[in-house]
């Protein structure tokens, strides 16, 4: 079987660090994602994509991304459920992410390092340098 989701997208805020009771760092975005097709008024639609980090990845992701940095996530989609307060049952729908590679660098003024570009993996590779591209040269 195979479970597998590819996206790139912009982050639509900051990412949200929290820890586990025993203490396992998670960390969730959303990302922005355009659609390939434009409406009738001839403006980009985009999916907003929740998406869940764990352990070093999520804290490698607090700390060096922020709202509107482009990244590419390699992850799961994975769909759970739970009751919420008034005892109703909800469904969540997320991506877990393996990999998130930074496409991008902030505006601030600090160096990018050579390459172009980073990526972040929950198998704890750190970062690494990244080819650059044109966004309309991807298939998808």
């Amino acid at each position: 079987m195979l479970n597998k989701v590819i996206l790139i997208g912009r982050l639509t805020k900051d990412p949200e660090l929290r820890y586990t009771p025993s203490g396992a760092p998670v960390a969730s975005f959303t990302l922005a994602v355009d659609r390939n097709f434009t409406t009738r008024q001839g403006e980009r639609e985009a999916d907003f994509i929740p998406i869940v980090v764990w352990q070093k990845l999520a804290e490698t992701c607090a700390n060096h991304l922020g709202k509107g940095r482009l990244v590419a996530v390699d992850g799961r989609l994975q769909v759970r459920t739970y009751d919420d307060n008034q005892g109703n049952r909800r469904w969540v729908t997320e991506v877990v992410a393996n990999e998130v590679r930074f496409l991008d660098w902030p505006k601030d003024g600090r160096e990018a390092p050579a390459g172009g570009g980073a990526k972040a993996s929950a198998s704890g590779e750190g970062f690494a340098s990244e080819i650059s591209f044109n966004e309309e040269e991807i298939p998808f």
